[in-house]
């Protein structure tokens, strides 16, 4: 039983509270002229969370922006923060705590109007901001130039796909979406042998810093807002590429029937303009061989409140699968007073940039040549020999140090600790070589610190402990967090800390839980938005051993032909049939955006 202060805040909740703070101003006219050329009404709140500090409070705080039309608000803080307490059952009890603005703190919006008044409160005296100049706008600033490059299929799409289903070049992916935890692939087969049978995102962290009450106390755990439900639809040509297939996704939530987001998953080929591996041979015989990495994307976008951001699951030609996410949208600021740059940097006149970490955390249920599997680990030291050939010298060399974890504990990898450079889950199986069947997981990271492990909240966000943890697969453990662990950190409905108990997994069916994220301190040219350079971080999943040879050899794609050969020739090399079976563009669908209708 989960009690009902858990309850993640719904849209009427919302619509209920902003009454109660708009008639709260009200008694504060001459304030809200003076500070904002308010009445109130063009004023817009953007709650926090969690609610309070123990079990049982539903306590938040809101901060106040100008709201300007056609543009993010949330670079345009007033300076006015509220404290409101609606936790009752009855809206009718619910009460306005407290009021902060410009570093003090009052009772109520009528003592900040008193001391107005009385002439002893320090007021920052704001524009009303103008839609054409406003601190944020991404209106265009020049007309449009030419187009860019158009990436098309000469022949159509090499990949299909049936229902929720997608194959291609030897790839098998089901795939779906939660309305809460967003994306979400099962039973991942490379060459009909599944390698994944859940591969899930789980949670978004966002846990901000400032020397105002809102931002100071937000820690965002987007599964509770709905990562999956609010992603909406994907605009062809610039989230995905023009010619990409697009996919409606349902959910349930806060209504009697499903609602629809068109359009908003993607699935596409991509050329990644590298290599996937290529040798020139100047030496003895000449020749060239290469293979071009062409690429399998199932992509989609959450925007949550401010911030967008950007999943990708890519399936490459060598039997890799690569996870990655990106951050966009605005940041999230707090009104500049004080010391508030010792909280981030301030990028527009009255607005501080506050420091925040991102943080997000997957689930990947790895079956690697069947479902019972072991972890292993292998990294270099230095060993210090005599040379053999004359022992008069010494020399370094490197050698691999290979070992295999027995226990949990031994697999749950501290955030931002050391951890061996090669991680593989290993079947008992060999290869033709006689190594074990593997695959390794390679994590690109930048993660912030995690929260101390004595805040009262750090149980609820406890995956953050680690970048890497490895554990039994059960199947009353499926997911690493809850949607209720948001307005009630301090008792967690899932910790997932308590997931690792020190079992054996040798030969057990294993899951991988990985920790991705970076710290984020906003600068000048976060404005408009933060941009994707920079801003991704994710992990591999890479054949290790797995096969006898690099399966892409196998790949229709592949290029080679030597000095003796003529490289025009269309039947020596494909890139010399380009030229006729590319000859036409192929003809595009007209643009349609539909994705306002869906909100």
């Amino acid at each position: 039983k989960v009690p009902y202060h858990r309850r993640p805040v719904t849209g009427k909740e919302y619509m209920d509270i902003n009454a109660l703070i708009q008639r709260e101003l009200k008694k504060a006219p001459r304030f809200l002229t003076a500070c904002c050329e308010s009445d109130g009404t063009n004023l817009v709140i953007l709650t926090t969370a969690p609610r309070g500090f123990k079990s049982g409070d539903r306590v938040t705080w809101f901060v106040l922006f100008h709201n300007v039309a056609g543009t993010g608000y949330y670079l345009s803080p007033v300076g006015l923060e509220v404290l409101v307490d609606h936790g009752h059952l009855h809206v009718s009890h619910w009460r306005l705590r407290q009021v902060f603005y410009n570093g003090r703190y009052f009772a109520s919006t009528g003592d900040l109007e008193q001391e107005f008044v009385a002439g002893a409160l320090e007021v920052i005296a704001l524009k009303q901001p103008q839609a054409d100049a406003v601190l944020g706008s991404m209106r265009p600033r020049h007309p449009p130039g030419s187009p860019g490059p158009l990436q098309f299929e000469p022949q159509g799409p090499r990949y299909s796909i049936r229902d929720n289903h997608v194959t291609f070049q030897g790839w098998s992916i089901a795939f779906g979406m939660n309305p809460n935890s967003g994306p979400r692939l099962f039973d991942i087969r490379y060459r009909g042998e599944r390698i994944i049978y859940e591969l899930s995102l789980q949670e978004a962290l966002a846990l901000y810093s400032s020397n105002c009450p809102g931002g100071m106390s937000t820690r965002y755990l987007d599964g509770s807002f709905g990562i999956g439900r609010f992603a909406y639809e994907l605009v062809r040509g610039l989230d995905c590429p023009y010619t990409a297939t697009y996919v409606d996704r349902h959910y349930l939530a806060e209504a009697d029937t499903p609602k629809t987001n068109q359009n908003s998953l993607c699935i596409f080929e991509h050329d990644s303009a590298l290599p996937l591996r290529r040798h020139f041979s100047d030496s003895q015989s000449l020749y060239y061989g290469g293979l071009r990495k062409s690429t399998l994307v199932i992509r989609t976008i959450s925007t949550l409140i401010n911030y967008d951001y950007i999943w990708d699951f890519m399936f490459h030609g060598n039997g890799a699968v690569e996870v990655r996410v990106h951050a966009t949208g605005y940041i999230s600021s707090s009104f500049l007073h004080g010391q508030g740059t010792d909280y981030g940097n301030r990028v527009g006149p009255h607005t501080l940039g506050t420091m925040h970490l991102h943080h997000m955390h997957y689930k990947v249920d790895l079956d690697v040549d069947g479902q019972l599997n072991s972890l292993e680990t292998q990294d270099m030291e230095y060993e210090f020999v005599k040379d053999p050939w004359s022992t008069q010298s010494t020399i370094e060399r490197p050698y691999l140090r290979r070992k295999r974890l027995e226990k949990e504990d031994e697999a749950a990898f501290q955030l931002n600790a050391p951890m061996p450079r090669y991680l593989s889950f290993a079947s008992p199986n060999p290869n033709k070589w006689g190594h074990p069947r593997s695959y390794r997981i390679q994590v690109i990271s930048f993660a912030g610190k995690h929260l101390p492990t004595n805040s009262s909240m750090e149980r609820s966000v406890s995956w953050g402990r680690y970048q890497l943890a490895v554990t039994r697969r059960k199947e009353e453990e499926p997911t690493s967090t809850s949607i209720y662990n948001q307005n009630d950190p301090w008792t967690p409905t899932v910790a997932f800390a308590d997931f690792i108990n020190n079992e054996t997994i040798t030969n057990e069916d294993l899951v991988a839980w990985i920790t991705v994220g970076f710290l984020h301190v906003p600068h000048a040219e976060d404005i408009p938005n933060t941009v994707t350079v920079g801003n991704g971080v994710g992990f591999f999943l890479r054949p290790y051993n797995y096969f006898n040879e690099d399966p892409s050899v196998d790949s229709p794609d592949s290029v080679y032909f030597s000095s003796e050969q003529d490289a025009r020739a269309c039947g020596v090399n494909p890139l010399g049939c380009l030229s006729s079976a590319a000859a036409c563009a192929p003809r595009l669908p007209p643009f349609h955006f539909g994705g306002f209708l869906n909100l």
